[in-house]
This record gives structure tokens, C-alpha cells and sequence, in this order.
């Protein structure tokens, strides 16, 4: 699903949630992703060591206690030099057939690659509450048991809580962006710059509200990157994913850091 949020890049270091053990264990499945994964450049791209390292431990953060065998439908991960443009093809309710170019900074493919932006997924450029990374394997995650439907293989003890929790606090989130989208006034371009400023009250990126797939790919991007955000706005949702992923950011520093 898609995500629309020359020099070598710093080096990075693990998230300061995690032990010394965790650690150790995230730097094992780096290497064994880097083994196991091809990397292309795409538009002249030139991709070297510190491109790799650092999509590989954001692509493996969220897969510490889950393994990677949750990414094992693909091999290519393409990497643009910028946000990169795909086609799309939409049918309306009436049968009238919409063909529009989107602007996408990742795309997580059923069974195929992971597509990103460079300038997206650089850990150095110090995005916050944002991670196209994250969001993009999270999909993967999802897409183990088919079409990404912000549920992805769950133990049979998680199941109910995972569906009341989820489903709860995405229609609560949908509820607050169509608040938000009503107080936009008529003159302002709801999709321009000029209305960020009544987006920006939201605790979680709009983008959230696409649908159950994405509201799972922007929340625990957001678990791992602004947990403080999360867990104000939504305590049963982090503490959801904190049992899921075996993690709990609160306690450390979140996100990659650049060295």
C-alpha cells in the first residue's frame, strides 16, 4: 500500500528502548535482511552500505520479537532518489472511470517489492511521528494473511481485543478528522498547505483515516517514533501494539538516531 506523508547517509544506532540483548538481536536480523533482500536504485539512485543499514534496521524494528519470516513474500526493496510517481485507475460509484498520477513517498507490494523515497526513509533527516519505513513493512506485516485490513496473524488470545481496540479507535479518529475537515473554512484547500494548521490538531497524521490498513500503518509508525503522541491519545491502542511487537518505546529514546 502506498504512503502519500551522493553522499553516503550517517551511520545509525538502535532505538534507545531496547536492552542490550534486543540489541544484540536487532543487529542479527540486519544481517540476515541485508543477505536475504536485494536493493536497487531507481532514477539514477547510487545505492551503497549506509542505505542499506539504515532500511534495513527500520524495516527490522518492528519485526524484532515477530521475526522475519513476516517479510518473506519479497525480495527487492527499489529505493528513488525522490518522492516517485504512480498511475492509478479508480472506478466511482457511477461507473465513470478516474486515471491520476500519485506522489508517493513508499508503496508496499502484495507479494512484490517495497518501493521508498530517499529522502523519506534517511533516518538522518529527522522526521517526527514519521517513519515510511515502518509504515511500509508494517503493511508487509499485514499482508501475511492477505489484502492489508489492519489485521495482521494474531495469536487466538489477542483476536477480540485487537478488533475492539483497532476498530474503536479508528472510527474515534475518523470522527475527529471529519470534525476537523467541517471547521475548515470553504475558501481553504482542504488538500493545500493552508490547511495544515486545523490538520495539525489531530494526535495522528490524517492519512490515518484512508482505511483499517493504513490506520495500522500510521499508528505503530507512530508507536515507535512519537509513543508519548500514541499513547496520550489512544493508552488502549499503545498498549495494544506494546504486546504485540514485545516493545515499549516510552522507555527509552524513540526512533533511529543518527549518529
Amino acid at each position: 500500500m502506498p504512503r502519500n506523508g551522493g553522499a553516503s547517509p550517517p551511520t545509525c544506532r538502535s532505538p534507545g528502548h531496547l536492552d542490550e540483548a534486543e540489541r544484540r538481536l536487532l543487529k542479527k536480523q540486519c544481517e540476515a535482511f541485508l543477505a536475504a533482500k536485494q536493493f536497487s536504485g531507481a532514477a539514477g539512485f547510487a545505492i551503497d552500505d549506509g542505505v542499506r543499514i539504515a532500511i534495513a534496521l527500520q524495516a527490522c524494528l518492528p519485526a524484532l520479537h515477530l521475526g522475519l519470516s513476516g517479510y518473506r513474500d519479497f525480495v527487492e526493496i527499489v529505493v528513488y532518489p525522490d518522492r516517485f510517481v504512480a498511475p492509478r485507475k479508480q472506478v466511482d460509484e457511477a461507473g465513470v472511470v478516474h486515471e491520476y498520477d500519485d506522489e508517493l513517498a513508499g508503496e508496499a507490494m502484495q507479494g512484490g517489492p517495497v518501493v521508498l523515497s530517499w529522502p523519506d526513509a534517511d533516518p538522518a533527516a529527522g522526521h517526527v511521528g514519521y517513519n515510511v519505513v515502518i509504515h511500509e513493512f508494517v503493511h508487509k506485516l499485514d499482508m501475511l494473511d492477505g489484502a492489508p485490513d489492519g489485521a495482521p496473524p494474531l495469536l487466538a488470545g489477542m483476536r477480540e481485543r485487537w478488533a475492539r481496540t483497532m476498530t474503536e479507535t479508528y472510527e474515534d479518529f475518523c470522527v475527529r478528522v471529519d470534525r476537523i475537515e467541517a471547521a475548515i473554512p470553504r475558501h481553504v484547500d482542504p488538500e493545500s498547505a493552508a490547511a495544515d494548521a486545523w490538520y495539525d490538531r489531530l494526535p495522528l497524521d490524517p492519512y490515518a483515516a484512508t482505511d483499517p490498513g493504513e490506520f495500522f500503518a500510521v499508528t505503530a509508525e507512530t508507536f515507535f517514533t512519537a509513543p508519548q503522541a500514541l499513547a496520550r491519545a489512544y493508552p488502549a491502542l499503545y498498549a495494544l501494539f506494546r504486546d504485540y511487537f514485545r516493545q515499549d518505546p516510552l522507555t527509552g529514546a524513540p526512533g533511529l538516531i543518527p549518529r
